[in-house]
C-alpha cells in the first residue's frame, strides 16, 4: 500500500500598494520613452505576441510593453484602464487588447543575461 501523496503547500505573497511600489521619476520615464521602440494603435482589437524569427537567443525572450495615452481594455482582465503594464513571456505567449482611444504601445527587450551578441525580437500586431 502507497503512502498518499502530501497535500501541496500554498504560500500567499502580498504585494503592497505602498510598501511595495517602486516609483519611477519622471526624468525616469522620460528615458524609458526615449529607449523604447512605440507604436500608436487606433482604437480597434489587437493581438500581439512575439514573432520566432530564429535569432540564435537560446532563452525564451520576454518583452515588457508598456500602454499609455489612451483607455483600453486587456481581454485578460477585462478592465478599461489608461496605462498599463504587460510582458510578453515566450513565442506562446499573447496579449489581446482592445483599444477605444489612440494608445501608445511602448516595447522594450528584457534578458536576465546580456547577450554576447545583438540580438532583436520581432513584436508581431495583428488587428482584428
Amino acid at each position: 500500500m502507497s503512502e498518499p501523496s502530501p497535500t501541496p503547500a500554498i504560500v500567499d505573497l502580498t504585494v503592497h500598494s505602498k510598501h511595495n511600489c517602486f516609483a519611477v521619476e519622471p526624468s525616469a520615464m522620460q528615458e524609458l520613452e526615449q529607449a523604447a521602440v512605440s507604436k500608436v494603435l487606433q482604437p480597434g482589437t489587437y493581438t500581439l505576441r512575439l514573432q520566432d524569427e530564429g535569432v540564435g537567443d537560446r532563452t525564451e525572450p520576454v518583452a515588457l510593453l508598456w500602454l499609455y495615452g489612451g483607455r483600453l481594455i486587456n481581454q485578460d482582465t477585462e478592465v478599461e484602464v489608461n496605462a498599463t503594464w504587460c510582458s510578453l513571456n515566450g513565442y506562446d505567449d499573447t496579449l489581446t487588447l482592445n483599444v477605444l482611444e489612440p494608445t501608445t504601445l511602448a516595447a522594450f527587450f528584457c534578458h536576465a543575461d546580456l547577450p554576447e551578441t545583438e540580438v532583436e525580437l520581432v513584436l508581431a500586431i495583428t488587428r482584428h
